[in-house]
């Protein structure tokens, strides 16, 4: 007689029934149901919500470039950092790019590579500080933010408008849709740089250094992780986006203004926070960022289908969003530290 093996593994853990979000998957999953609740919500307010045309706007005009600059917010963020110099940024590259173009004659392409060598040298040098002399990146950016606003208004004071053959192809370009829609060259942008964001984020080295500094920048320094090499690469990066938000803002609106992006640095921290990313580091996703941009865009287009062009009550709804976002963060935190506990 055969008798059956004898597994000797031990006792085994229960086998999960079901699916449970992690604590780091809360947030996002929460913007993402209140994006969904509040599209339903305004095509059932306002029926032509639902129409292609209006999922297009979410994306181009101030959405794109918003997003852009988000987006290298959202590594700063995740690292538990902060950069305040992004929306003076969009000034400056946006006037810089006028100039040499209107007064210099130089190629638009030419004078893209020149503000974006500009806007990753700003931001290498930014991480240096940071770093290496242990600085607050509250002040440093903030530096960043006068430098850059100063800069710009010492180029010029008034707006001035970009008149090129190959900037009025670059404005009418985009991706061909169905219904006779174009998704414009600006949101395309953006998709591209979100793409290639979640992809560094999650399957490269870097994104998970940046995550790790964000979790623990000690315990990164022990694991003999390159902290301050990420660091520096992190604001390097942030400054490479706002000033490619600087360009699709020229792109957008074929013109350079010195008071461009006042107070964008502000939008773009609500974005990234209102897409799940906790203002601490460490938890969050790029993907969110893309949700929490088009909430800001919703938001704005209820006002417009309303008939009310105040932004008053933009700000009134992302202050309040952002409000219960920081609430439920810190839950969050008090779990997190009650689960250690135990």
């Amino acid at each position: 007689m055969t008798t059956a093996p004898i597994d000797y593994a031990g006792p085994r853990t229960p086998r999960r029934t079901g699916w449970r979000p992690s604590r780091q998957q809360v947030p996002v999953l929460t913007t993402a149901a209140i994006f969904l609740l509040l599209y339903l919500l305004l095509g059932w307010r306002f029926h032509a919500f639902f129409s292609p045309d209006v999922a297009v706007s979410l994306l181009r005009d101030n959405s794109a470039f918003l997003g852009v600059m988000a987006v290298g917010m959202t590594f700063v963020i995740l690292s538990g950092g902060i950069d305040l110099s992004v929306g003076a940024m969009i000034g400056c590259t946006s006037i810089a790019m006028a100039a040499m173009i209107g007064r210099g004659n130089i190629h638009p392409a030419v004078a893209m590579a020149i503000v974006l060598a500009g806007g990753v040298l700003l931001g290498t040098a930014m991480g240096c500080l940071i770093h290496f002399f242990e600085l607050p990146p509250f002040l440093v950016t903030l530096a960043g933010l006068f430098f850059l606003r100063g800069l710009a208004l010492w180029i010029s004071v008034e707006s001035m408008t970009i008149l090129h053959p190959w900037y009025d192809w670059l404005s009418g370009a985009g991706i061909p849709l169905p219904w006779g829609l174009m998704l414009p060259l600006s949101a395309v942008i953006f998709l591209v740089v979100l793409v290639v964001a979640i992809a560094v984020s999650l399957w490269t080295p870097f994104g998970r250094n940046v995550y790790a500094i964000g979790g623990s920048e000690s315990s990164a320094v022990l694991m003999g992780l390159p902290v301050g090499r990420t660091k520096v690469m992190i604001y390097a990066l942030s400054g490479f986006c706002s000033a490619l938000g600087g360009i699709v803002y020229t792109i957008s609106l074929s013109s350079g203004d010195a008071t461009a992006g006042t107070g964008l640095e502000l939008d773009a921290i609500a974005a990234v926070v209102v897409g799940g990313t906790l203002l601490t580091g460490g938890v969050g996703y790029v993907a969110g960022t893309l949700l929490g941009v088009l909430i800001f865009g919703m938001i704005q287009l209820a006002i417009i289908f309303k008939g009310d062009l105040n932004s008053a009550w933009t700000r009134i709804a992302v202050g309040a969003l952002l409000l219960a976002f920081i609430l439920l963060q810190k839950l969050l935190q008090l779990g997190r530290r009650g689960g250690a506990d135990d």
